[in-house]
C-alpha cells in the first residue's frame, strides 16, 4: 500500500496542549467539549452502505499527525503520521486500506504536510505552494489541520484564521466535485473548531468531530511505548490513529453519493 502514497513534508513539529504552560493548559481545558464519538458506531463494520465505494484518488492535507519526515534530533525516524509505530498504522494508511476494501481497488493517495499554512495563514500562498495538490483531482479530500495555529485569543486573530481557512477550503473546492472531510483538532480547541465547523457547514463539506480523542490518555503514543521527546510522545499512537481513521470512515459511510449499488 505504501508505494501508492506520495508524500511531502517539512520539519516543524507541534507541541500538544498539555505541554504548554499551566495558564495556557487551563484555558485549553476550560473551553469546552464538542459532541463525543460513539465507540460502538466506530467499531461497527456492517455500518457501511451496500455497494462499491467510488473513490479512486484521495488527498490528505494535514500537519505532523498526518505526515512527518525523519527528525532524529527529536527521536523520530518515521516518514508517516506522528506518532504511529509503523507507516501502515497511521490514520491515512488505515483509512486508505479501508477504502480499498470497499472500492474497486486501493486508491491513489497524495499526502501533504501544510503546517506552514497553519503558521502563516494569510501570508501563505495557497495556489503557489499547493499547485500539485490542488490539481490532483481527488475524489476525496481530508483536511486535518488546526493544531499548529497560534491561540486565537482575540476577535482579530479569530477573523484572520476564519478568512485564511475559508480561502483554503475555497481553493480546494474549486478543483472539482470532490467530497471534502474536515476534522476537528485532535487536541480539542473550542475556538478553532467552532470556526472550522462554521466554514465547513457553510460550503456543505463534511464535519468530523474528534474532539474527545486527545483527552483520552490511551490515544497518545506515550501510552503504548517509551518516547523520550514529550512532543512526539503526546501525538496519537496506534490506538489514537485508529480512532481518527474510524471517525473519518464513519463519516464517509454516510456520503451516499460515493456509493454505487
Amino acid at each position: 500500500m505504501a508505494k501508492r502514497f506520495h508524500t511531502t513534508w517539512e520539519f516543524k513539529h507541534i507541541m500538544p496542549p498539555h505541554l504548554l504552560n499551566r495558564r495556557q493548559a487551563i484555558m485549553l481545558s476550560a473551553i469546552g467539549t464538542l459532541a463525543s464519538l460513539d465507540p460502538a458506531l466506530l467499531a461497527a463494520e456492517d455500518e457501511s452502505p451496500r455497494g462499491q465505494l467510488q473513490v479512486r484518488k484521495v488527498l490528505f492535507l494535514g500537519n505532523s499527525i498526518t505526515l512527518h519526515g525523519p527528525a532524529p534530533q527529536i527521536g523520530w525516524t518515521g516518514n508517516w503520521g506522528m506518532a504511529a509505530s509503523r507507516e501502515e498504522l497511521d490514520y491515512a494508511h488505515r483509512l486508505t486500506q479501508r477504502i480499498g476494501q470497499h472500492a474497486s481497488g486501493e486508491p491513489q493517495v497524495l499526502v501533504k504536510n501544510i503546517a506552514d499554512f497553519e503558521r502563516g495563514l494569510d501570508t501563505f500562498p495557497i495556489t503557489e505552494k499547493l499547485a500539485q495538490e490542488l490539481g490532483y483531482q481527488a475524489d476525496l479530500v481530508v483536511l486535518a489541520i488546526g493544531e499548529n495555529v497560534a491561540a486565537l485569543n482575540s476577535d482579530e486573530l479569530q477573523e484572520r484564521y476564519a478568512k485564511a481557512f475559508a480561502s483554503l477550503v475555497g481553493e480546494i473546492q474549486k478543483q472539482g466535485p470532490s467530497t471534502l472531510l474536515i476534522r476537528s483538532c485532535f487536541w480539542a480547541d473550542a475556538v478553532k473548531d467552532k470556526i472550522m465547523r462554521r466554514i465547513c457547514e457553510s460550503v456543505s463539506a463534511v464535519w468530523v468531530d474528534i474532539s474527545t480523542l486527545g483527552h483520552q490518555p490511551e490515544n497518545s503514543a506515550r501510552s503504548e511505548r517509551t518516547i523520550e521527546h514529550a512532543g512526539v510522545a503526546g501525538h496519537p499512537g496506534d490506538r489514537g490513529m485508529q480512532a481518527i481513521a474510524d471517525a473519518l470512515w464513519m463519516a464517509l459511510t454516510k456520503q451516499r453519493s460515493l456509493w454505487k449499488e
